[in-house]
């Protein structure tokens, strides 16, 4: 991939670096974040090391995946940013269904094509220092199946998408798209927060009237019906009680046995 194409390619204006390899991204920008003073969007055309939620590690290959990282520094502490995984979901669901990729979402933070999972998100975050301002950098990090190779679903232990089709297009171009939707959505996040999301959330909700379960390391700590988010980025479930709200966290989702 080319970084100077990239920038050319995009409409967002922010600063583009291009490595073959790295542990990861996310780690990778969390550790400069001090010294930036924009945002940057850093691919990696392989990780050795890269994460996923909870500390899950993500498989990749660049014949085979996109991984790359963004910074975006946002002004004000950690509770302005409640919802932005779900709004990052929602801006990959936009790009892709413009490249003709229709995708779904799972909560809190999964990009699912045809029930499996396509794409996922990890959001670190760091506090800007005060001479640069304060504020709080989110470094967001976003995995894309292009390809799925049956040896490395083997590895995964489960099934998991691919998007050939984009798997075909230029990359620098993918990269492009990919970003131009991304800045736009992290702008809008920062102006009016999740609210402005929420609504195209529930149109891509995966198991929107469907019985689930939400888990904490192995615990069932509620259960209920999936009525999709609100403006706050909390799960609503219909349970035997009642509707009640379910916040992030550490907490797993899972559909009923």
């Amino acid at each position: 991939m080319n970084a100077a194409k990239i920038f050319s390619l995009s409409r967002a204006g922010v600063a583009v670096e291009v490595v073959p390899e790295t542990g990861s991204t996310n780690a990778d920008l969390l550790a400069r974040a001090a010294q930036l003073s924009e945002p940057v969007l850093l691919v990696a055309e392989h990780q050795s090391a890269g994460r996923g939620r909870a500390g899950r590690s993500w498989l990749s290959s660049s014949e085979n995946s996109l991984t790359f990282s963004l910074a975006w520094k946002f002004e004000g502490g950690l509770q302005g940013l409640t919802g932005l995984p779900l709004a990052i979901g929602v801006a990959l669901g936009d790009a892709l269904g413009q490249l003709g990729v229709q995708i779904q979402l799972k909560w809190p933070n999964d990009v699912l094509k045809d029930g499996d999972k396509l794409a996922g998100i990890l959001i670190e975050t760091q506090s800007a220092s005060s001479d640069s301002g304060g504020g709080t950098w989110a470094v967001i990090g976003i995995g894309l199946n292009l390809v799925m190779p049956d040896d490395v679903e083997a590895r995964l232990g489960r099934s998991a998408a691919g998007a050939p089709w984009l798997a075909r297009m230029d990359r620098d171009q993918l990269m492009a798209a990919l970003l131009d939707a991304l800045a736009d959505a992290l702008r809008l996040f920062a102006s009016q927060g999740f609210a402005a999301f929420s609504a195209r959330w529930n149109l891509r909700h995966a198991w929107q009237g469907r019985a689930v379960v939400i888990l904490d390391n192995g615990k069932v700590l509620q259960e209920g019906l999936a009525a999709g988010v609100d403006d706050a980025g909390r799960l609503l479930l219909d349970t035997a009680e009642g509707r009640t709200s379910v916040l992030a966290g550490d907490v797993s989702l899972r559909l009923s046995e």
